[in-house]
């Protein structure tokens, strides 16, 4: 196996540990909502150490970030709503539906281009969205009666 799956691997389990019933008794006790000071917190981090070019210093912010994404997952995976390799996924799979000029056949020439197929996509992402809540809200009042 690759060492940064290995790594990643070990991150994931090392969050899960913390979060067990003898792990960590500050980490147990968070919840999405009270970790997002620290996500906003490490976020202004991050773009301190990138405006002064500290590249070690952004080396350690993206990771306190990184494990803001693992922390959230791993409550989303206690509560069964999702784990991380749903999080990987999704972002696979957006990152090629956003990226049809690398992945399809839509041609571009220039960044104005790509601006402008971003734009659209991310249209009928929306589009996509409103329908599948409207189909939701739908089921939801049908299955009421």
């Amino acid at each position: 196996m690759k060492r940064y799956l290995r790594d990643f691997e070990k991150l994931v389990d090392i969050m899960a540990k913390l979060r067990s019933k003898n792990g960590c008794m500050w980490d147990k006790e968070q919840t999405h909502e009270s970790l997002v000071k620290y996500l906003i917190s490490e976020s202004k981090e991050l773009k301190l150490a990138v405006k002064n070019k500290d590249f070690k210093n952004l080396e350690e912010e993206l990771g306190d970030i990184l494990l803001q994404v693992v922390f959230h997952a791993q409550i989303a995976k206690e509560n069964r709503n999702f784990d991380i390799t749903a999080v990987i996924n999704t972002l696979n799979k957006k990152l090629i539906r956003r990226h049809p000029h690398v992945f399809g056949n839509y041609k571009v020439k220039t960044t104005k281009d790509i601006e402008e197929m971003w734009k659209e996509v991310k249209a009928k992402e929306k589009a996509g969205k409103k329908k599948k809540s409207a189909y939701k809200k739908q089921e939801e009042s049908n299955n009421d009666n």
